[in-house]
């Protein structure tokens, strides 16, 4: 059959040929796939009526039952719509089928329009950039190299075996029991904390326990008070739940709420890193931990307790969790398995006061979903076998290493005036630096020498002079390394206090 039969629309249907032979999609897509494009551009326009299908399938060179095909799934997608008088292109757009095809040239395809996003997407872009595939002194990191798989895998091969194919399905929204109740023992005995396997909340990281925190005790509007500099994971959670941030100035006690600050600006939350405030280390004094509680009391507050890095303590004992000073204080514990396991596994948790933790039933069955629980079933045997405390000792010993090998580095290498604070915990060190070395310029020159340490300005909501500096992580970066890469680091910074003069 001649192709003028079904002209004008044979430039589109048949140009260019269908591609056949190895590694070409089967012709029943492809032709699927251009009719479904020419549809949307315009180039087949609403009413044009397509050749049937027998006279296309031998034009094309296709089997009938092919076109049949493409006719019906684009016929029950909306494109198409079949009659007695043929198959026409469906009106797309609005309004009445056009009966005939017009002249004019097909409408260019439409452009996507710029559209503004939320508020709280543009607040939080502006303060965070991309991380990129650099690794050196990237804090947050733990020792992936170190952590043992083979006991791991000996968990989740159990877990496997006794959880079976109903731990499929959901789970409980609060998350399995035996975790909830390992981690309720651990917590006790390590950190102080009070509480039962009741008030256990099992999360999918750090990350959504700040979350639920927020829906569970905050309304749009609220105010929230951060710690300033702090982890920009709590900004986050609250800036997107549109909470009123309001920065709040650290020190080296701690969280440093100003005079009269309870009654100017009187929060929903406050949000406090005591055992070791990330980034500078701080530890929050006994004076300023009971002061907190008691206001919080006095004012209808609550306290976001995160205990960041806690279990690696290098001097003396683990400090005690705030939440456990007194009983029933106003305090949410939240805390991860992301620094002390692997970052991947994806399980934090939160500590709800008990009343909190009945009340909020009704909202923890309609937001989780019980989800990871084979990781999950893993993880308490990985806690019930005593592994988990086991790699804990060992990682303390590690960091311990890691963090005055760095100290010595950077007293030897690191030819720039500078202070090094939060030495006590962790796997990081915070590195002051003076004014004529911006933070972020040295941070994004180290990037091209496989190095992420972060500038310290990027945790600071309030613009601040001791907040010039980077945080170097330490956790996953050997220390065989360290010498090297603070003499690099020396370098870029001297490069950038010169430009510095140069231009003064």
């Amino acid at each position: 059959m001649s192709h003028a039969s079904f002209s004008p629309v044979s430039d589109v249907l048949l140009a260019p040929s269908l591609q056949r032979g190895p590694g070409a999609e089967p012709l029943q897509r492809q032709l699927l796939q251009r009719l479904r494009a020419a549809i949307l551009t315009g180039r087949l326009p609403a009413g044009c009526r397509l050749p049937g299908s027998r006279p296309l399938a031998e034009a094309l060179g296709v089997s009938r039952n092919s076109v049949i095909a493409v006719y019906e799934q684009l016929s029950a997608e909306g494109y198409l719509e079949p009659s007695r008088q043929g198959t026409r292109v469906a009106e797309l757009r609005g309004g009445g089928v056009v009966s005939v095809m017009p002249q004019q040239a097909s409408p260019p395809a439409p452009r996507m329009q710029t559209r503004p996003l939320a508020g709280r997407v543009e607040r939080v872009r502006s303060h965070y950039g991309a991380q990129d595939g650099a690794h050196a002194f990237r804090p947050g990191v733990p020792a992936l190299a170190r952590f043992p798989m083979p006991a791991w895998k000996r968990s989740v091969d159990r877990a496997y075996q006794r959880g079976g194919v109903a731990t499929l399905g959901y789970g409980d929204p609060a998350g399995e029991p035996a975790l909830r109740r390992a981690l309720a023992m651990h917590l006790a005995v390590a950190r102080g904390v009070r509480c039962t396997a009741d008030q256990v909340m099992i999360t999918e990281g750090a990350q959504e326990a700040l979350a639920l925190c927020v829906r569970l005790v905050a309304n749009p509007g609220d105010i929230a008070w951060v710690e300033d500099p702090g982890y920009r994971g709590a900004q986050t959670a609250f800036e997107c739940a549109d909470l009123t941030v309001v920065p709040v100035p650290v020190d080296a006690s701690g969280l440093a709420v100003p005079q009269g600050a309870w009654d100017a600006q009187p929060p929903r939350l406050v949000y406090t890193s005591p055992s070791h405030q990330y980034p500078t280390g701080a530890v929050l004094s006994a004076a300023r931990r009971l002061a907190l509680m008691e206001q919080a009391q006095a004012h209808g507050a609550w306290i976001i307790e995160d205990d960041y890095d806690s279990e690696f303590r290098h001097a003396g004992e683990l400090i005690g969790a705030m939440q456990g000073l007194q009983a029933d204080a106003p305090v949410l514990y939240v805390g991860t398995f992301s620094k002390t396991l692997f970052p991947s596994l994806r399980l934090g948790f939160v500590v709800l006061p008990a009343a909190l933790a009945q009340q909020a039933q009704t909202l923890l069955q309609e937001t989780l979903r019980g989800g990871h629980r084979f990781e999950q079933l893993a993880l308490a045997d990985f806690m019930e076998s005593g592994q988990f405390s086991r790699h804990l000792g060992r990682m303390r010993r590690l960091y311990r290493r890691r963090q005055q090998a760095l100290r010595e580095a950077l007293a030897r290498h690191l030819d720039i005036p500078h202070q090094v604070l939060g030495g006590d915990s962790g796997m990081h060190l915070t590195v002051q630096l003076p004014p004529d070395c911006p933070d972020h310029l040295l941070a994004q020159a180290a990037r091209a020498y496989d190095m992420a340490p972060a500038p310290l300005s990027r945790f600071a909501l309030m613009q601040r002079a001791d907040c010039n500096g980077l945080v170097l992580g330490y956790g996953n970066t050997s220390e065989s390394q360290y010498p090297a890469l603070v003499q690099r680091l020396s370098a870029l910074a001297l490069q950038l206090q010169g430009r510095a003069l140069r231009r003064a």
